[in-house]
């Protein structure tokens, strides 16, 4: 499995920004994914997470009604649109696929990892 992430950069408070996470391989149609992040110096944590036929969205408290998860099957594709954004969302934000076809919240459900990709949010 090789998940690649990309979308992110620099942005200011208040702006919008999609990440997007390809699965090149196509074999993660079947099973759940998500998305966490890391801030420098802080624990990986979870931020939303989508089941296998893109239902079942899960959100952080912390991001909830601000970042939308979605997920285009044909495309082996994984989004999260974000809105909103504040200093606190600046993290390595990463996917991440669950060894099941369902969505979760917990990190040790999931078993396959993609790079990060960088999102900066100044003030």
């Amino acid at each position: 499995v090789q998940l690649q992430a990309s979308g992110g950069g620099l942005v200011q408070a208040g702006d919008s920004l999609r990440l997007s996470c390809t699965d090149p391989r196509r074999t993660s149609s079947n099973n759940g994914m998500g998305w966490f992040r890391q801030a420098p110096g802080k624990d990986r944590d979870f931020v939303a997470a989508i089941a296998w036929n893109g239902g079942g969205a899960l959100y952080a408290d912390s991001v909830k009604d601000r970042f939308t998860i979605s997920r285009d099957r044909a495309k082996n594709t994984m989004y999260l649109q974000m809105s909103g954004l504040t200093p606190e969302d600046t993290a390595v934000y990463y996917c991440a696929r669950t060894r099941g076809a369902w969505s979760s919240r917990t990190r040790s459900d999931y078993i396959y990892w993609g790079q990060g990709t960088l999102v900066t949010v100044s003030s």
